[in-house]
């Protein structure tokens, strides 16, 4: 597969949420979804123009901050209906899709805020794991280890 364009790339943005349990939220991916499905994950999704295009312009002549953030909520919110507090930057995975497109995921971590889980149509099942349960899930490879490192990061941090 030849990719024409290299540099265009997918933005997506993933949450790892966490309750004052020590839980983590993860969701099993449709059987529908193109890429992973049946596959156990944290909510996230894709930036779109409509992220940003909004946003009042601070840098230079059409530069805007904050558009990760803007659709990482939006994502959290459409997924599994919920709030997050301030989003904190995990890591960055790049890889290309089984169709050819080229992706760029954001991974960061958030308190769980408020609200009450429901599930959009990308997801059939949701679950709050403790790390000691994660085995018992069969996730996208690597989404296991980054929820690790949130605990690790949470329990060093009191």
């Amino acid at each position: 597969m030849e990719i024409t364009d290299k540099e265009l790339h997918r933005i997506a943005v993933t949450a790892i949420i966490y309750n004052n349990e020590g839980q983590f939220l993860v969701t099993k991916r449709s059987p529908h979804k193109k890429v992973h499905p049946n596959l156990w994950t944290v909510p996230g999704g894709g930036m779109t123009v409509d992220d940003y295009i909004s946003i009042p312009i601070t840098h230079g002549t059409n530069g805007r901050v904050g558009s990760i953030e803007t659709t990482l909520r939006r994502e959290v919110k459409e997924e599994v209906g919920v709030e997050v507090e301030k989003p904190q930057y995990l890591l960055d995975v790049t890889f290309i899709r089984p169709d050819g497109i080229p992706v760029l995921v954001l991974s960061y971590h958030a308190k769980y805020k408020s609200g009450e889980v429901v599930l959009d149509e990308d997801a059939v099942e949701y679950a709050w794991v403790d790390v000691k349960e994660l085995k018992n899930y069969e996730f996208i490879k690597g989404i296991d280890e980054e929820i690790e490192m949130v605990h690790k990061i949470l329990t060093e941090s009191k």
